[in-house]
């Protein structure tokens, strides 16, 4: 595959961070590399706009590879759980992000996230809706919340799903 103009297509290399997202860069040999290009934000006129920030829809084109997360908790590595909202959104994305990491792709990579926050908790949105919002740089992507009474772990209060794909 051959990306933009010229005769050397964009290729992805482990361990290069080059000037091109997910860090590939420009070569004559390798594997062909998909970037987050793949992913393109649908807002028709025709609708409202979303009610917060992020997409309504994203549209995936030409992905090669896919990426499905399980429900993301906050927990660290050495098993603790943060007691704030806030903490435990940072940690969930903490996880998600090595999880991306893992994987070879990147935040830009990601298409669609599902959070689910405790209802006691509705109260603490904003700082659950911040950490995404930095983690993904302000990106928007598609995003769906929902309340639950309760998460598996009763000290849990948010918990995310992702789907990236590129």
């Amino acid at each position: 595959m051959t990306w933009g103009r010229g005769s050397g297509t964009l290729t992805h290399t482990a361990g290069v961070v080059g000037d091109r997202p997910g860090g590939c860069v420009w070569s004559q040999v390798f594997e062909p590399c998909h970037t987050g290009l793949v992913n393109h934000e649908i807002e028709p006129a025709s609708i409202a706009p979303p009610a917060a920030n992020y997409a309504n829809a994203i549209l995936t084109d030409g992905a090669t590879s896919w990426l499905h997360t399980a429900g993301v908790v906050p927990t660290a590595p050495d098993r603790s759980v943060p007691e704030s909202v806030a903490e435990q959104a940072e940690l969930v994305w903490t996880n998600l992000l090595a999880i991306l990491l893992e994987a070879q792709m990147s935040t830009s990579d990601i298409v669609s996230v599902t959070t689910y926050v405790v209802a006691d908790h509705l109260s603490s949105l904003p700082f659950v809706m911040a950490a995404r919002d930095k983690a993904l740089g302000g990106r928007r992507v598609a995003s769906t919340l929902v309340t639950v009474p309760a998460l598996a772990n009763p000290a849990w209060k948010v918990e995310i799903a992702l789907i990236a794909a590129r």
